[in-house]
């Protein structure tokens, strides 16, 4: 069961800091067009779209809706966990 969840919060933390270093991005110009970039961006868009539907960007440049995705994906694997607790015991 401890192996389990290690792997759950692991991927979380992973999938977290893909997020982010897409989002760094963000901040140097052309990075996004780069091998990494255009790699991240196929890992990372697919998730972020929902919330960038949902979210409206602040003032028209500010986009929050990755730093919620952030929380829904923590939120997500928590809730993983305590599924698997729950119908497997411990």
């Amino acid at each position: 069961m401890y192996q389990i969840e290690a792997f759950i919060w692991r991927a979380q933390d992973i999938y977290s800091f893909i997020i982010i270093a897409y989002i760094l991005l963000s901040w140097l110009p052309n990075a996004r067009e780069s091998f990494i970039g255009e790699f991240l961006g196929k890992l990372v868009e697919p998730y972020l779209a929902p919330f960038r539907r949902i979210i409206p960007p602040i003032g028209g440049m500010l986009d929050i809706s990755p730093i919620v995705a952030l929380f829904a994906l923590r939120f997500i694997a928590a809730g993983l966990i305590a599924v698997i607790r729950f119908f497997v015991g411990g």
